[in-house]
């Protein structure tokens, strides 16, 4: 034990603290399977001391001026910027994303995604009218109060910035609760957190698991909203739990998303879909997944894809190169291996990959690039979230089956069109049961709102409508306009 990093406090009030009772945990390095950090895991009494230094602090940190807040904020992603190689390595020791991928991505979310708040809020309105029609109804938005914010292992520094950063420039105060998994990175956001120098109480952060933490946060009566991302299970669990309390629950759950190319789409389509399906291991809930391939291109699709995935090296994470690193967990990498013995078991037709490690690995949670044809929407590959890289590839014969087949899944996260006919573009865009929606290729505009709708979760995380998200309108009437 001596010979790993001890990052067993947890940040409350202003401080870095002992947990109230030890419960040591190891973090585990998914390329080696071996320890590289122990964290202890929270109690009640962890929980409640954070939660009473963020309610402490909300009447004084909500009336601050919103320039102030920025002004935090802006100082914040000075020292994140600064922070960034500690933050890459701390996310490839803690969850196995690639040395590059791990700065340049994983850390550069986070980047992108705190100055785009910046600009955002420089031109947010806290008190708007509600109309020509009604001079004086105005509507107020202002803070919710203490909040809870329960982040995931995948992406760690994206879900972090989206949820911290927000809720603190709309003037709530917060507690963060990171993924037990890998924690690491939330430990060095915390550092930047503590040398922009906010008033005690306004950042805290706890480690634990959903069980405890999580849990204690969801039923907590001082706890006025949780916002949670992971998997659709768990938002179930949570929206239960915080029901009694009537708090506030913004959920950003898993996806299965359904990349539909048609034969006209680009040369690029098919290898694009498959390296996005492929990136970050598998381990995204907007990765698609379900490729629906108009049936006239479907073999060279087919073939297309066995390539990209043989072509897809897998490697440890502490090495530069455009590879892929292992799944997060022993528990992940078993998950994953029985889902692909499951698509195999049905009847899909395995075109590359497979189980087992990839050849030459002897240890480590490394799956292999894996693909599937001949998969039917009725086979556990093409239902479950598998949270590896893992494609399934189905065959369409025409736009209202391609359609159906999307839209025949509990999830509703990101849907993918490839298609040079711009009006099927945006017909299937209007079509499509999602919260986003992405064509040829083409990333959404900076301040766009990441979210689903159905099991994937209704939140609507960055730009506007995630500073929006952590914030309550109140309408009033009779407001002297020239006051």
């Amino acid at each position: 034990m001596s010979d790993l990093a001890d990052k067993r406090k947890f940040y409350i009030n202003g401080q870095w603290v002992d947990p109230a009772r030890p419960n040591d945990l190891e973090v585990i390095d998914p390329s080696t399977e071996e320890p590289v950090a122990v964290i202890s895991l929270g109690d009640q009494a962890d929980t409640d001391a954070a939660v009473a230094a963020a309610k402490a602090a909300f009447p004084a940190w909500s009336a601050t001026a919103p320039a102030e807040r920025l002004a935090y904020v802006e100082k914040i992603l000075e020292i994140y910027r600064r922070r960034a190689p500690d933050m890459a390595k701390a996310i490839s020791d803690e969850m196995g994303a690639p040395q590059d991928m791990a700065l340049r991505d994983q850390t550069g979310a986070g980047e992108f995604h705190i100055a785009t708040f910046i600009e955002n809020f420089k031109g947010f309105e806290f008190i708007r009218p509600l109309g020509p029609h009604a001079p004086t109804t105005m509507v107020a938005w202002e803070p919710i109060g203490v909040v809870g914010l329960i982040t995931p292992w995948n992406w760690p520094m994206n879900q972090v910035t989206l949820k911290v950063i927000p809720a603190l420039l709309a003037g709530n105060t917060v507690v963060l609760k990171p993924s037990e998994i890998a924690p690491l990175s939330s430990i060095v956001w915390t550092e930047i957190m503590d040398e922009a120098g906010l008033p005690p109480g306004v950042y805290n952060m706890v480690n634990g698991d959903g069980v405890g933490v999580g849990t204690q946060l969801s039923v907590h009566p001082d706890v006025e909203m949780i916002s949670f991302t992971g998997s659709t299970r768990a938002g179930i669990a949570i929206t239960k739990a915080a029901a009694d309390t009537v708090k506030k629950v913004t959920l950003e759950l898993g996806g299965k998303g359904a990349n539909l190319i048609f034969a006209d789409a680009d040369p690029a389509a098919v290898e694009r879909g498959a390296r996005h399906c492929f990136n970050n291991s598998g381990q995204s809930c907007n990765a698609p997944t379900r490729m629906l391939v108009e049936r006239s291109f479907y073999d060279q699709a087919v073939e297309q894809a066995r390539k990209v995935a043989e072509d897809t090296p897998v490697a440890t994470a502490h090495q530069p190169g455009r590879h892929i690193g292992p799944v997060v967990s022993k528990l992940q990498w078993d998950k994953i291996q029985d889902l692909i013995q499951k698509g195999i078991d049905e009847g899909a037709r395995l075109v590359a990959g497979g189980p087992g490690l990839p050849e030459g690995v002897n240890r480590g949670y490394f799956v292999r690039p894996t693909v599937f044809a001949d998969v039917n929407n009725d086979m556990t590959i093409a239902r479950q979230e598998i949270f590896g890289p893992v494609l399934s590839i189905i065959p369409f014969d025409s736009e209202d089956e391609a359609v159906e087949i999307a839209n025949d899944t509990i999830y509703g996260l990101t849907n993918y069109v490839q298609t040079q006919d711009g009006q099927r573009r945006n017909r299937l865009a209007r079509r499509l049961r999602a919260g986003m929606i992405e064509t040829n290729g083409e990333a959404r505009g900076a301040g766009s709102a990441f979210g689903g709708v159905k099991a994937s979760g209704r939140a609507r995380e960055g730009g506007v409508w995630g500073i929006e998200e952590f914030m309550d309108s109140k309408q009033i009437s009779g407001w002297d306009v020239n006051a």
